[in-house]
């Protein structure tokens, strides 16, 4: 049924239920998978004469380290159910189209992703990549709570 399995993860403890939930899943039905991790673009925090200043090399030096420690724990933690994944780092992009665009890309046929589940205020104050996912996905999304 699924044939090919995107897990998004940051590297959160949270983030980790939906991998270990994903690769488990992955490894019950023989499917395929792929690990993504995404890194923001660079925060504007003013501008102007007074403008906070950070240089982009760094940051993004810096986005690319942690996007390859996450991925080599997900690797070892697949390593360890021996599955074979395959990983992708999409920087300087927003993490639910980046998300979206990779399985379309892929041809991945689900998503696999963890949420805190807010809701009400906090949800808007807060944001939800996952809502986002949900709302622009053509394929089906797993949501671990």
């Amino acid at each position: 049924m699924y044939t090919h399995i995107l897990i998004s993860t940051d590297g959160s403890a949270l983030a980790q239920r939906g991998v270990d939930h994903g690769l488990s899943l992955a490894k019950a039905l023989g499917s395929k998978v792929t690990i993504i991790t995404v890194t923001e673009p660079l925060p504007v925090l003013a501008t102007g004469d007074g403008a906070w200043a950070r240089d982009l090399k760094g940051y993004e030096a810096d986005q690319t380290k942690c996007a390859e420690g996450v991925l080599s724990a997900v690797k070892a933690s697949a390593a360890k159910m021996q599955l074979e994944v395959n990983t992708a780092h999409v920087s300087n992009s927003y993490p639910a189209s980046a998300i979206v665009e990779t399985a379309q890309k892929l041809g991945c046929n689900l998503i696999v992703m963890a949420s805190h589940g807010r809701r009400g205020i906090k949800k808007v104050l807060l944001g939800s990549q996952t809502s986002d996912v949900l709302v622009t996905a053509t394929v089906p999304v797993l949501v671990i709570h």
